[in-house]
């Protein structure tokens, strides 16, 4: 009899009653219960968080930066109550302390009363970092305090990425107000470059005027010491001719009579005498034209010597002006010029007082010149006029009397008249200097102010000066400058289809575990009819590998249609899981076949060490070296490879992989079931009387 009636007479035994068709039934819904069940029981944990109760204590008493309310704890509570990732419970610190230790809360979150404050210090001179306190109870649930620990640790970068862009954004506006009062600055340093440019002119102006008033007050002073050195000539001779006119006038006057022969003996001499006055009063004369043409002109040079450093002092120092370091030598300049001014009016107000006087004077030094060279000419003929000539003597004596009393005002007026040229002088000769060095410093004033100006514009362009747009966009980025841009190739959309590679094959062998419970590895009548051992071996392997089948077939559809499960490759997924079954029947047969009731607890512990070394929970890596030995020599491993590809997606090469590595487990075990038949057409006393029945 072929294998496949052997296997069909095997299975139609499940037909024969209704236990047996229960049983039937049972067989084929198993993998169902423990694979659905299983995925479904935990299909997508991390989507039903907001059912656990987790406490939530918010001490924070908010506080205040730069005039305006910080309310941080608030904000996180807020954001919390949104995100919807735990069900919070507001509550205090006592009843979170004691939620969490009796099991009421998962775990609790609390804001300090400092949050805030703490928060808000990052713009103050001492900055301090908030802290979240986390409290969790490994003994109420381990898994859900790691859980806490992701969700926590993204709300705390949440935190913190809202403090630094409150922090940076006031960093920002800083340089905003930097900006602005630097181009205040460079507009202030523009208006003071004019002002300096202004000023270094006028001081420039002051210089070249103070220099003519010095050359007309050098010629001033020259000249009144020249007038002053011709008045105490004529003071001197007007003086000898008064002292020689009086003691010609008393003599002639006390010796009239004996003077006939006085005149006559000394006609020579009152000849050379009166000469002498002539020349002496006609240069006095000249002296005093020179002194009152002079001396207005003098008194007028210095005014405006005067003029000039008030106006240059009141440009540069008067009120609302900005303030010039040269001021006070300009005032020192000032008030010198206004002394010489005062001395040169002081003079001409002597010549204009005495202007009469002086009129008078040259009247009476020409009448006296006059009178002088009329008795020089008639000298020789006193004698025979003695009367007349008495007369005149008396009259010249008088006029030369009033001649040197005005020579001496004169000579005293010029004295005081020259000390002031000479003061004045050198007072404009230190206003000249005074006024160089004001230049000069000008000019460096200017070239600095220029500097200082061009500077200012340089550092305002430089410092930025951003919109809010702008500092919205900054402080974005540098609140949070690296992104996570985190990418899946083919990702699982939940936690169920990312274990279902590793449920599904667990169901199968399972499945398989329990047919050959009740299915015999060897088929009996094969084996009592003397069947070849591969006949042997197909025929307990065909009922296995079909009621696999329909096994997978019910499996995926429940998967699909009522969990929830997608496939990239729902027919490949299929087809590959129908191999699976084949080489997991056809290692569970080679157990049970060759190992008899013992094969069925190495069957379990076979299982054991797949299940613990395919690397379906945690990557195989992160398993001690033992299992990473056993790994790549186990079935599982390469199924759940390859049902991972399938069913997310990916290249195809692991599932090609799989299929090889199954063909050669299957032919592999087949071909030991065979072996184990023919050794089993042997009758032995083990046979007879096993040691262990199951």
């Amino acid at each position: 009899m072929r294998s496949p009636r052997l296997a069909a007479l095997e299975l139609r035994r499940f037909g024969r009653g209704k236990l047996p068709r229960a049983a039937l039934v049972a067989l084929l819904l198993l993998p169902l219960l423990y694979g659905a069940l299983y995925l479904w029981s935990f299909w997508d944990p991390y989507g039903r968080l907001d059912r656990l109760p987790v406490a939530l204590v918010n001490d924070d008493r908010g506080a205040t930066a730069d005039g305006r309310k910080v309310e941080a704890g608030d904000d996180i509570v807020a954001g919390l109550r949104d995100s919807e990732v735990f069900d919070w419970h507001e509550v205090s610190a006592e009843e979170a302390r004691a939620g969490v230790e009796e099991g009421t809360y998962y775990l609790s979150l609390t804001l300090p009363a400092d949050f805030s404050e703490r928060i808000a210090s990052s713009s103050g001179d001492s900055p301090e970092t908030g802290a979240l306190q986390v409290r969790t109870n490994d003994a109420n649930n381990y898994i859900v305090g790691q859980i806490s620990r992701t969700v926590f640790s993204e709300v705390r970068t949440a935190a913190s990425t809202k403090a630094s862009r409150s922090f940076l954004d006031r960093i920002f506006i800083s340089f905003s107000d930097i900006h602005g009062e630097t181009m205040k600055a460079a507009g202030g340093a523009d208006k003071l470059k004019s002002g300096i440019g202004t000023a270094e002119q006028g001081s420039k102006d002051l210089a070249d005027g103070l220099k003519d008033a010095k050359d007309g007050s050098g010629d001033l002073s020259t000249g009144l010491t020249k007038l002053t050195k011709g008045a105490g000539d004529l003071e001197n001779g007007s003086a000898r001719v008064a002292e020689g006119t009086q003691a010609l006038a008393d003599q002639v006057n006390g010796i009239a009579d004996k003077l006939g022969p006085f005149l006559e003996a000394n006609e020579k001499t009152i000849g050379d005498t009166a000469l002498l006055v002539a020349d002496s009063a006609a240069a006095i004369r000249d002296n005093l034209d020179t002194l009152v043409r002079r001396a207005p002109a003098a008194a007028q040079g210095a005014h405006l010597a005067s003029d000039t450093l008030s106006d240059v002092h009141e440009r540069r120092c008067g009120t609302g002006v900005l303030p010039d370091p040269a001021c006070p030598d300009l005032k020192k300049a000032a008030d010198s010029a206004a002394d010489v001014a005062t001395i040169a009016d002081d003079l001409n107000t002597l010549i204009v007082d005495y202007d009469g006087d002086l009129n008078e004077l040259d009247g009476h030094l020409a009448t006296l010149e006059e009178q002088a060279r009329a008795l020089a000419k008639d000298a020789p003929h006193l004698s025979e006029d003695l009367d007349e000539a008495v007369a005149k003597i008396n009259k010249l004596n008088a006029g030369a009397g009033k001649v040197a009393t005005g020579a001496r005002t004169l000579h005293a007026g010029l004295g005081t008249a020259r000390t002031g040229a000479e003061d004045l002088d050198k007072g404009v000769g230190e206003l000249k200097t005074g006024a160089d060095d004001l230049s000069g410093g000008m000019y460096k004033l200017v070239d600095g102010s220029v500097k200082l100006a061009d500077g200012l514009h340089d550092g305002a362009e430089q410092i930025p000066d951003y919109d809010q747009q702008q500092r919205d966009a900054r402080t974005e980025v540098m609140a949070d400058p690296v992104q996570l841009a985190s990418r899946s190739l083919h990702e699982a959309p939940n936690y169920g289809t990312g274990f279902a590679p590793y449920f599904i094959p667990l169901s199968l062998w399972v499945g398989a575990m329990v047919a050959y419970m009740l299915i015999p590895p060897l088929n009996r009548r094969a084996l009592a009819t003397g069947a070849s051992a591969w006949r042997i071996a197909s025929a307990g392997w065909l009922p296995v590998l079909a009621i696999g089948v329909l096994q997978t077939v019910a499996l995926m559809s429940v998967l699909h249609w009522a969990v929830g499960l997608e496939m990239a490759r729902a027919a490949g997924t299929v087809g590959f899981l129908f191999l699976v079954t084949a080489c997991f029947a056809a290692i569970v047969q080679w157990l049970n076949a060759r190992f008899g009731a013992a094969g069925r607890i190495l069957v379990l512990a076979l299982l054991m060490l797949q299940l613990t070394s395919a690397g379906g929970t945690y990557p195989v890596q992160t398993s001690p070296g033992f299992f990473n030995a056993l790994h790549p020599f186990l079935p599982m491993s390469y199924v759940v490879e390859a049902l991972r590809r399938l069913i997310t997606g990916g290249g195809l090469g692991p599932v090609w992989q799989a299929c090889a590595v199954l063909a050669a487990f299957t032919v592999g075990a087949l071909a030991l079931t065979a072996l184990s038949a023919r050794r089993r057409q042997v009758w032995t006393l083990d046979r007879l009387h096993p040691e262990l029945s199951l």
